[in-house]
């Protein structure tokens, strides 16, 4: 399963899981979390979502 590599990542993570559960609009989301929405399951991005942040840069190194 996945793990978020970055606050970001995590956060889009969250916004998806949001929007795939109901309770923010799909058309809401933007970037990453539209393309997550489209792409993983609920149970993905529930696990990317609760990555522990502590030791997670703020964004990914491209």
């Amino acid at each position: 399963m996945p793990k978020a590599y970055s606050e970001a990542q995590q956060k889009a993570a969250g916004a998806a899981l949001s929007a795939k559960r109901g309770d923010t609009k799909v058309s809401d989301l933007q970037g990453a979390s539209k393309d997550m929405y489209d792409s993983m399951s609920e149970e993905e991005l529930e696990k990317m979502a609760s990555t522990d942040h502590d030791d997670l840069p703020e964004k990914a190194d491209d």
